[in-house]
């Protein structure tokens, strides 16, 4: 990972796609320095995608009333712009597909006993969360093997842990997003940033060239394949704002 302080042509920047929680928010809260950097952003021409874990509930809220061109929910599971709500991966039966994910969770349960129900996950549609409270690095590793072997997706972040489909991630619903509404953007337009391993497919090179991870990702990078390209000195919505001031700093 390079320091932002080297990134070159940030100022060719028109949309930034970024995680939430541990990225833009603070100790958990968002600052008045995080939404006057929206501002910035806006009145220089430059969009805010949200792409995030958090629930379908919470999102289509924040969609409305933070200063953003629109937000995904749930790992890439759904996209929320105004009161406009779309479906990102192939559910057909949103009840039946929920109560599987409980099955999954009950049986991860006969192995955890001590995993709890994340208390957004009555809001979910797309995935099923617990908390990631506690949980070491090695049963992380055996909840994702357990998944896999059932046939399911799983990932954490700082927050919670994830249950989801194969083919669900950050990068594939930004990448669906992208071929709708950016086709006039190319790649080095458009720059993801992130702090967790549920945002790694945000930091694939291959597909987004400018990636950055606020500095707290550092605690994860021996645990990520693909890592950022760059990354900030500050943690959290420090970080972000930041990379916002790198990227208005040559307009």
């Amino acid at each position: 990972m390079t320091p932002l302080d080297c990134a070159e042509n940030l100022h060719r920047i028109r949309l930034i796609a970024t995680d939430m929680d541990g990225t833009l928010t603070i100790q958990e809260k968002f600052s008045t320095k995080l939404l006057a950097a929206f501002d910035r952003c806006h009145h220089a021409g430059i969009q805010i995608l949200v792409v995030t874990g958090r629930s379908a509930g919470w999102v289509s809220g924040l969609a409305n009333y933070l200063p953003i061109w629109g937000a995904i929910a749930e790992n890439g599971g759904l996209f929320y712009r105004g009161e406009t709500q779309e479906f990102l991966v192939p559910i057909l039966d949103v009840n039946l597909h929920r109560q599987k994910l409980a099955e999954m969770f009950a049986e991860l349960q006969t192995h955890f006993p001590n995993l709890q129900e994340s208390s957004d996950n009555a809001f979910r549609r797309t995935d099923w969360t617990f908390d990631v409270a506690d949980l070491t690095l090695e049963e992380l590793e055996r909840i994702n093997l357990l998944c896999q072997t059932k046939g399911w997706g799983f990932t954490y972040s700082t927050i919670q842990c994830h249950l989801k489909l194969v083919a669900q991630s950050k990068a594939l619903g930004l990448s669906r997003i992208l071929e709708h509404d950016f086709t006039h953007y190319d790649r080095e337009q458009i720059a993801t940033i992130g702090d967790s391993p549920n945002d790694e497919s945000l930091f694939d090179a291959s597909q987004f060239p400018i990636s950055i991870g606020v500095a707290n990702l550092k605690r994860y990078q021996n645990q990520l394949q693909h890592l950022p390209t760059y990354v900030t000195i500050a943690e959290e919505g420090n970080g972000f704002c930041e990379f916002v001031d790198a990227v208005l700093k040559g307009r």
